[in-house]
């Protein structure tokens, strides 16, 4: 399988994004607590350099605690501020409001010196599709200011969001970046659902995340669908059809449908907490 997403408006949102870079004291970026390292866009990298940096881990409460726990330290190690969230149950924010005060300390003391006070910190709050940016907006604004939506690419345009007199956020729709120079990166965001679906073979897609939970997260299919575990993944997927009924005429297994049923187990926590990489499956290509 081949990924690639990166359609028209993508492109404009990457030039709007850096026309307002100079307004900016804070990039915040959330990324995917399953996929910490494949829903981080190095593009974004490159904008905010020389900028204070703060990453957020949205949806912490869908991946592994203990693998959560290390991409934290990795992503501190490499001189980022760290935050855990959930941006629907509005946990972490706190913390957050904590970090943003003290990514930009250093700012707010050399506006004092020059005379400059009570300027609002001002960040701009970016990420992949469907990662949860609007969400995380409202969540942290205490009310709702940003369209949110579960599918990607319903912010469209840039929204400058008053928090108080303290805090200004800019939302940006969502970016990928023009080409995955490794396909495992885009196979991730497919299974998190930041790829259109329409453009994927949702099939061969969930055959893929199969022979990944069979090895990573052994037990975790037996549990849900009561069936043997198969080195085999597309048997195990017409099993898994069989069992849920996904058939057509002449008992005849759906495997289509039997796809989108197992990932949308893994998408809606039917599976349990898991994640999709550790630090040390990735190679680096952060930049320092």
């Amino acid at each position: 399988m081949h990924f690639q997403w990166y359609p028209g408006h993508m492109t404009k949102a990457r030039r709007m994004m850096q026309e307002n870079i100079k307004l900016i004291d804070l990039m915040v970026e959330l990324v995917d607590a399953r996929v910490p390292y494949s829903s981080k866009n190095p593009d974004i990298d490159e904008l905010a350099r020389n900028k204070a940096r703060l990453i957020l881990l949205n949806k912490a409460d869908m991946a592994d605690e203990a693998v959560t726990r290390e991409w934290e330290t990795y992503y501190k190690e490499k001189g980022f501020f760290v935050a855990r969230v959930n941006s629907q149950k509005g946990t972490g924010i706190k913390e957050v409001k904590k970090l943003v005060e003290e990514a930009c300390r250093e700012k707010k003391e050399r506006d004092r010196k020059r005379g400059i006070l009570n300027r609002p910190v001002r960040a701009m709050v970016a990420g992949i599709p469907n990662v949860g940016k609007s969400t995380f907006i409202n969540s942290f604004a205490g009310k709702a200011c940003a369209k949110t939506g579960n599918k990607p690419g319903v912010t469209k345009g840039k929204q400058w969001i008053k928090i108080n007199k303290n805090v200004e956020l800019l939302d940006t729709p969502g970016i990928l970046w023009p080409k995955f120079e490794d396909q495992a990166v885009g196979l991730r965001l497919a299974w998190i659902g930041s790829i259109k679906e329409e453009v994927l073979n949702t099939t061969e897609l969930s055959v893929e995340l199969l022979r990944f939970l069979c090895d990573r997260y052994p037990g975790a299919l037996s549990e849900r669908y009561g069936t043997e575990e198969d080195a085999d993944a597309v048997r195990l997927l017409e099993r898994i059809g069989q069992v849920r009924g996904c058939l057509m005429k002449g008992s005849q297994v759906d495997v289509e449908k039997a796809g989108l049923l197992v990932l949308d187990d893994f998408r809606s926590l039917r599976l349990g907490r898991i994640s999709l990489e550790r630090p040390q499956d990735v190679s680096d290509r952060l930049c320092d």
